[in-house]
């Protein structure tokens, strides 16, 4: 590629995160997006700010880019593009968690796919980053999440989903915890840490200092570092992570207004989504270096919980967001035989199933996919690492 042309971004989706990655690239010559894939009939998308970029060829996508960016929220679309877009030699930067945590690991070794930062999972990654940096030894991976309600009704999730202009799907996945989850597992796996338990902590606590500690104290308990996340309406809007230091620093930090310890926080304060993930961008195609994958070997996944009694025959569209199912985190050694919610599309039930169970795969019959067979593959490989690991536990 000439070094004076423009870098080519082929981007996937026509949502959120594309329409306003599209104008804000807008800012930022030497990069331009050349072709937009979607499954919807072009002719339907007229709020999109470049319907002339729309395709629904992926060759035709693949073909005009230099570097994919990947923004569906579906992990099963996602899967067969990114396959494809290795097969080419593409790399791949995706905004997409539930991609990652129910198929990403398949991929790691296979070519460069990454999260990007903006999102929850990249900015904990990135931070992450800088707190190493500073010499601190990190002991959470932490979220700040506003509200949560695990049943919401639908005429709730549309009101608010008008309100704040993102699809039915996405704010119930928002606000059932399943989004939570996802990010929080993702980055269990991506940054070496752990899930506490099914559903994590998730302490509800507007004292961030306080809520921190809690996770750092079970942290310490269970032995290596946790992913997981403070519950509060008062709190800004960010991630976080907490960690010790050098003893000898702290009369430093206390100075520095990190308080006393011995458990210090260091707070992004805010999510910026879309406008962050030129940064990931520039880092793959300058340095050909990740920020954030599933980790080749993950500890973490996320199940499908039922919101309702499901019995045999019914038909479930999608798991992700809707009033049948949420997500919670679960250690994969505990749960063999999970149904990854991110699998669940197109779902009729097999066998009675109460609220608040966890499904099992042979629960339900799924389309076969390479979503699924990378995720039989992944628990399969994870399993026996485990099981190697600590055979009595095995």
């Amino acid at each position: 590629m000439n070094d004076a042309a423009s870098i080519r971004i082929g981007v996937v989706g026509t949502g959120f995160i594309s329409s306003n990655f599209l104008t804000a690239l807008e800012r930022h010559p030497g990069y331009e997006v050349t072709r937009v894939l979607t499954r919807r009939d072009p002719a339907q998308c007229e709020g999109f700010p470049r319907t002339d970029l729309l395709t629904q060829s992926r060759a035709e996508l693949l073909e005009h880019c230099d570097v994919l960016l990947e923004c569906t929220g579906d992990a099963i679309h996602a899967t067969d593009t990114i396959a494809a877009a290795v097969e080419a030699g593409i790399p791949v930067v995706t905004m997409n968690s539930e991609f990652h945590i129910t198929a990403g690991s398949w991929f790691v070794g296979k070519g460069l796919v990454t999260e990007a930062e903006g999102d929850q999972p990249g900015c904990q990654a990135a931070l992450l980053e800088e707190v190493n940096e500073l010499g601190f030894e990190p002991l959470v991976f932490g979220n700040i999440k506003g509200f949560l309600n695990h049943d919401p009704t639908p005429e709730d999730m549309a009101y608010w989903g008008g309100r704040s202009g993102i699809s039915l799907p996405m704010v119930t996945s928002f606000t059932d915890g399943t989004k939570v989850q996802i990010e929080q597992a993702f980055v269990a796996n991506g940054l070496g840490g752990a899930v506490a338990r099914r559903g994590l902590l998730g302490p509800a606590q507007d004292d961030l200092q306080a809520g921190a500690s809690m996770l750092a104290e079970a942290a310490e308990e269970l032995g290596r570092p946790l992913a997981d996340y403070v519950l509060s309406l008062k709190l800004p809007h960010g991630v976080f992570v907490v960690g010790r230091h050098d003893a000898r620093q702290q009369s430093a930090l206390r100075y520095l207004k990190l308080g006393n310890g011995p458990y210090y926080v260091v707070l992004k304060h805010n999510i910026f989504v879309h406008l962050e993930i030129l940064k990931t961008i520039k880092r793959v195609m300058r340095e050909r270096r990740i920020l954030l994958d599933n980790s080749r070997f993950p500890t973490a996944s996320v199940a499908a919980v039922a919101k309702r009694d499901l019995k045999p025959g019914d038909h479930i569209p999608c798991g992700i967001g809707s009033f049948d199912i949420r997500g919670e985190a679960v250690p994969i050694a505990e749960y063999e035989g999970h149904l990854p919610i991110g699998l669940l599309a197109n779902a009729t039930v097999r066998r009675p199933v109460r609220r608040g169970d966890i499904l099992a795969l042979d629960d339900v019959d799924i389309p076969e996919s390479l979503a699924l067979t990378a995720w039989r593959e992944t628990e399969a490989s994870a399993l026996q690492r485990l099981r190697a690991a600590d055979p009595v536990a095995g």
